[in-house]
Formats: C-alpha cells, structure tokens, sequence
C-alpha cells in the first residue's frame, strides 16, 4: 500500500445562507471537536447578516476565515470556490460541513482518521452504524431510494453518494476535473463521488449520525431533486452507452484476429 502524505493542515469549508443563528453554534462544535483545524465560512450574500457574524467570528479567531460570494449561486458553486481557495492556501486535506448542525463535529476526527488510508472519506447515514434523526419516513425513503438508484445507474459501491458529510484530499481534488464540474445543487455530491469512483480512488464511508436541523429552514426542494435526478440518468445513460461502445469495439477486434 503506498503511503500517503500527512494531514497537517485540513480546513472545514462551511456554505451558509441565511445561518446567522446556526453559524456561531457549528463553528464553535467545530473548535472545540478538532482545535487543529481551522473554518472557513462560504457566505452567499446571505440577507440576514450571516456574512457579518462570520467576521465578527473571523475577528477574534485566527482560524476562521470567511469567503464573501456575490448571491445564492447553489452548493455546487460554493464548495468549488471554497476547493479552489483551500488549494492555494496549501492545505492538505478539505472538509465539508453543513451550517445547521446535521453534521455532528463531534464525528469529524473519525473521518480524519479514515482519511489516512483514503482519498475521499464519506460520513454515511445508509451504511451499518448510520443513523438519521428526526426523519419522517418519507424523507428517509426518498434518500434511501435515490442512493439505490445512483448505485445502480452508476455502478458504484457506495451507498450515500449524496452524503454532504466529506473529507476530500488535496490531491483527490486536482484530480477530479473541478473546472467541468456543473452541478449546482445536491446531485454535486453525487458527481464528485462518480468521479473519484471512475478514477479508481479508494473512496471510504465512515458510519455518521445525521441530525435534522432544529433551527431555521432546509434548503432542499423540488428543484433540488429534479435537477439531480436528470443529471444522474443522464450520466447513467452515457455511462450505459461507453459501455456498450467498448463491447462493439472489443467484438470488432477480435474478428479481426
């Protein structure tokens, strides 16, 4: 097994959007859960000050940083800024967190002790030790039946491609194509995932608790799942038709020999 680079620094990239009341509460988990880490908040011009609370946050903590982006632009959008930064800070390894408080700091050194021996870690609400909290079973059977889908169209053993709980190596991200990456919304995850899949990195899901936000609105409508069910049949059929293609193509070979 080749031996992988340490992670010496690694930052906590936060998208906010109207979080001002979550936003102190996550970040000080996060402190408090992984001190050597540091925080860098993705505000989308958020109307109800959220960017002026992380600042005022930034001011008193040399590890909070802060990312100002001109409006609501989708998940996709902020993370890939936030990559793109965290890259020319030099940092080695990339986290990715919600605002609300679903993901649990608390978990976060797990998934930087799987992310020694892997180059993508997932938290996993549908693997054996998972667990989602404050669900209705329509919500749960709606994420459990798009990961079903995903897996299967996909082809990839992984069983919460749509997970926003991450770790990303450095290196896993100059890997990944970023500047083709288009998806705006919640399927972003999914498209990351198929990546790193097709590139044949080890990919880890790392058993999480998933808490359902207790104060403000989720961010999740039926935009959301329209445009990621699109994008993962699309993706599903052209991986259907490369596969084909290759077949014909072997066939074609070897009535040639």
């Amino acid at each position: 097994m080749t031996e992988r680079p340490t992670l010496d620094r690694v930052v906590v990239l936060i998208p906010t959007y109207n979080e001002r009341e979550n936003l102190p509460l996550i970040v000080d988990r996060v402190r408090r859960a992984v001190p050597d880490v540091d925080v860098c908040v993705l505000d989308d011009n958020s109307p109800d000050g959220t960017g002026d609370v992380a600042d005022q946050l930034a001011a008193t903590d040399d590890q909070i940083h802060v990312l100002h982006r001109k409006g609501k632009e989708g998940l996709g959008a902020a993370y890939l800024h936030g990559f793109a930064w965290a890259l020319e800070q030099g940092y080695d390894a990339v986290i990715e967190m919600d605002a609300d408080g679903s993901h649990r700091p608390e978990d976060l050194h797990r998934l930087l002790d799987a992310a020694e021996d892997a180059d993508v870690v997932i938290g996993s609400r549908w693997v054996k030790g998972g667990e989602v909290v404050n669900w209705p079973a329509h919500r749960k059977a709606l994420s459990v039946g798009g990961n079903i889908y995903t897996r299967v169209l996909l082809g990839m053993h992984v069983n919460d491609a749509t997970a926003g709980y991450r770790v990303y190596r450095a290196e896993t991200l100059r890997r990944l194509d970023l500047g083709s990456v288009e998806s705006a919304g919640y399927c972003f995850q999914v498209d990351l995932t198929r990546r790193a899949v097709f590139e044949g990195l080890t990919v880890v899901e790392v058993p999480i608790t998933f808490v359902e936000r207790e104060i403000g609105q989720s961010k999740m409508d039926q935009n959301i799942v329209r445009e990621s069910l699109g994008r993962i049949t699309v993706w599903g059929v052209q991986r259907r038709a490369d596969q084909l293609r290759e077949r014909l193509a072997g066939r074609a070979r070897w009535h040639k020999l």
